[in-house]
């Protein structure tokens, strides 16, 4: 089974084209589905035939006894799911032990957004004056703008842009490619920065060929990105919840509320299936119907 999870791993990375991360979380989930069957079958280096529905149920049982959380074991079940079709496809198993097994209910959550009177005032929290403000600007606009995930803004280089055409092409999950599109002030902020980023660059001739760059001349991670906007929510005084996902969540909301087609949007947001990008009429319905009750005289 080791050797397995290691071909379904690389089968991944190089054939699927799945980011480090999404390989990273089937690692981590499968190792300890992994662990189960060895205890389960009390064997230290079971073969991949000796998984059946009976031990993929009994895995599930005992993720429930632990306590977890009801998405992360839809998540492993998941996991476990999709790694017994690449044995399947592989010729080690001839069926999949997993399939007909649901994992439990999820609860749906209603995706948290900013207002938007709320986002301009974020968009505005970064000084102007100072040339990491006019960069952090950039990346808020570019956020809110394209609705892009916080993996993608990160990932652009400087040569993915056509800011005449307020274009930038975006790598999204599975380094699949779409084209964002940037308003006339995302447009705006990303020019001020990149004037700022030449003499970052001018002084580092290694710089990297990222868009948006740190002090050092590296590209800005994630997680960098996450602790420069906890920052301004704490100046403009907004919801300390919000994350950088939440901008793509306000970029999905407002779109809808003011009246786009749902396929545009998913289009935008790079949402293979409709259903994923759905949740958002849910939040516009759930709007429409607290102001009904709210404003009419017979709700």
């Amino acid at each position: 089974m080791q050797e397995a999870l290691a071909e379904f791993l690389h089968h991944l990375s190089l054939e699927k084209n799945a980011s480090p991360h999404t390989v990273k979380s089937y690692r981590e989930d499968l190792v300890q589905a992994l662990d189960f069957f060895r205890t389960r079958l009390g064997i230290s280096a079971p073969r991949p035939d000796k998984l059946n529905t009976r031990l993929v149920r009994a895995y599930l049982a005992w993720l429930h006894e632990q306590g977890y959380a009801k998405s992360t074991i839809a998540r492993r079940l998941a996991a476990v799911r999709s790694w017994c079709r690449f044995l399947c496809r592989q010729s080690v198993l001839k069926v999949n032990p997993a399939d007909g097994l649901r994992g439990p209910r999820l609860d749906q959550k209603l995706p948290h957004f900013v207002q938007r009177e709320d986002m301009l005032r974020l968009l505005a929290t970064p000084p102007a004056e100072e040339p990491l403000g006019v960069r952090d600007r950039a990346i808020l606009e570019t956020l809110y703008s394209a609705g892009l995930r916080v993996s993608e803004l990160t990932g652009l280089n400087g040569d993915d842009l056509d800011l005449d055409d307020g274009l930038a092409t975006v790598r999204g999950k599975g380094r699949r490619e779409r084209l964002a599109l940037l308003g006339p002030p995302a447009v705006f902020a990303v020019r001020l920065w990149l004037g700022q980023r030449a003499l970052i660059v001018a002084r580092r001739p290694r710089a990297a060929t990222a868009l948006f760059l740190n002090r050092a001349g590296t590209r800005l991670s994630s997680r960098s990105v996450g602790r420069m906007l906890e920052k301004y929510l704490a100046v403009a005084g907004l919801d300390p919840r919000t994350s950088p996902h939440t901008l793509r969540h306000s970029f999905a909301t407002h779109l809808l509320d003011a009246g786009a087609d749902i396929r545009s949007v998913q289009e935008l947001l790079g949402h293979r299936s409709l259903g994923t990008t759905q949740i958002y009429t849910h939040v516009t319905t759930k709007r429409l119907s607290d102001s009904y009750h709210q404003a009419h005289p017979r709700a």
